[in-house]
């Protein structure tokens, strides 16, 4: 900087800005440099000169002193991650687009463990040669299922695929017409049914299906009958499908191998918690079918994952499938499935064990009890202009499961008193600011209020240890 310039003084010409290795003088970036290396703090100061010459030929003005600010926020913005924690308070437990399920504590050591070091994952420590992923898991999923055999791939969407292109390929496949789901990001089941190279036989009528219709379907002498549960709709009145029994008990007559398809899939009974009876992987297995896909992620409460139980003959030739090392997990998710897998060998602790089972079963007092306080905390803080309430609403599963049924949940309603136009625009404000919050919050807009279903929030503290920081909207 020569005599006639000052640090106070604006750049207005696009030759007064510093060079980068003028600028990177700063202190500040020298201290920054250390912190996070000194290349991407470069990067950083050659992309803030270059924003700051177009807005100087725009006309504008630059803060010389600032400048070096400048750089700080843009390695700020380039080193956060763009994965962040959220408090879902959405009412929805299992949110396929807040991550599905968070994982037990032990399921977290056991990536961090293996995450740090080389681990046996496909190798046969007693033979001293290489072995199978899932060996890891096999004996616990037959051991909790009855199954013979088991596998497990990256998601249900993968073993459902993989299960149709190893026995159907170029084949027929029976599915009831008031089956074939379309899961989330519009994905359905005739898509991957052509994907997996199988040829739909749709048998029935949308709402009504018949044991003869799956009999005369067996004319085109498919590969397989697949049977989908529709986890997450529900058709209601003239209604009717075939059971798993009858069903099986014709695969057999024809010697066609049948599956069940469960899509979210849980290895207890949810009625043991107080909930409604969601099929289990033993029932459809008892029920005669030959293979079960159901997911990990779900109500299982564990990492992603796809699981293929059932005859061990037909599990063997979905492991020599090639796309089965395409669909295959990681020794992270391995390492996830097996610990939580093995928490069901107490199925009387779940609901301390498992996050999903517990915000599922979590007692209507208990959650009250948050709302009292989170709503006093923010009854507090926010202006006249907003009322706070505590309030009964439903929470719901989620992902697909038990898409009828309805949970009693109890809410904090944050109300604005303000005309319906001007109220509107406050609440998606209000939706913004708690989702701009350091530990973003997310609720839901719907009847003129913004709600906060406390199902999912274990402790208030969580909550209002950031409305210091929060800027309520005002309705305008």
């Amino acid at each position: 900087m020569n005599k006639a310039e000052s640090a106070a003084d604006p750049i207005a010409l696009p030759a007064g800005l510093p060079s980068v290795d003028r600028l990177m003088q700063d202190s500040r970036l020298a201290d920054l440099s250390d912190r996070v290396g000194r290349t991407c703090v470069v990067e950083a100061a050659r992309a803030v000169l270059e924003e700051g010459r177009q807005s100087l030929l725009a006309g504008g003005r630059i803060d010389r002193v600032r400048l070096a600010d400048s750089v700080a926020a843009h390695v700020a913005a380039a080193t956060v991650s763009s994965i962040r924690p959220v408090l879902n308070l959405t009412g929805t437990v299992i949110h396929t687009n807040l991550g599905r399920a968070s994982l037990p504590e032990v399921a977290v050591e056991a990536i961090a463990q293996v995450a740090r070091q080389p681990v046996d994952l496909e190798f046969d420590l007693a033979a001293g040669k290489r072995g199978s992923r899932d060996s890891h898991l096999e004996s616990q999923i037959v051991s909790l299922t009855g199954a013979e055999a088991a596998t497990a791939v990256n998601n249900n969407a993968a073993a459902v695929m993989l299960v149709l292109n190893t026995l159907a390929n170029r084949r027929a496949v029976p599915v009831s017409r008031g089956e074939l789901v379309e899961i989330g990001g519009s994905f359905r089941l005739p898509d991957i049914m052509r994907r997996a190279g199988a040829r739909l036989v749709e048998v029935g009528a949308t709402n009504r299906t018949h044991l003869k219709d799956f009999d005369e379907a067996m004319a085109a002498r498919p590969a397989l009958v697949l049977k989908a549960h529709t986890s997450n709709y529900a058709v209601i009145g003239f209604t009717g499908s075939v059971p798993e029994r009858e069903l099986a008990a014709l695969c057999r007559r024809h010697a066609v191998p049948f599956c069940v398809d469960l899509g979210s899939g849980t290895l207890v009974d949810l009625e043991r918690f107080g909930l409604p009876h969601e099929p289990t992987v033993q029932e459809a297995l008892t029920s005669g079918a030959d293979l079960v896909t159901f997911s990990g992620d779900k109500l299982l409460g564990g990492p992603q994952a796809g699981i293929v139980a059932g005859r061990a003959d037909l599990v063997a030739r979905i492991r020599k499938n090639p796309m089965h090392r395409a669909f295959r997990l990681d020794k992270l998710r391995v390492a996830a499935l097996e610990a939580t897998l093995a928490l069901y060998r107490q199925p009387e602790k779940l609901t301390e064990t498992v996050p999903t089972l517990r915000w599922l079963a979590r007692p209507l007092s208990e959650i009250r009890a948050v709302a009292d306080d989170v709503a006093a905390g923010l009854d507090r803080a926010a202006p006249s202009i907003w009322r706070v309430a505590v309030a009964d609403c439903f929470s719901q599963i989620g992902s697909g499961a038990l898409p009828a049924e309805a949970l009693p949940s109890v809410a904090v309603r944050l109300t604005p008193q303000a005309g319906r136009k001007a109220a509107g625009r406050a609440l998606g404000d209000t939706a913004a600011a708690f989702r701009a919050l350091p530990v973003p919050v997310i609720g839901r807009v719907g009847e003129g209020a913004f709600w906060l279903d406390m199902r999912c929030l274990e402790t208030p503290e969580l909550l209002l240890d950031q409305i210091d920081s929060f800027a309520w909207p005002a309705p305008t």
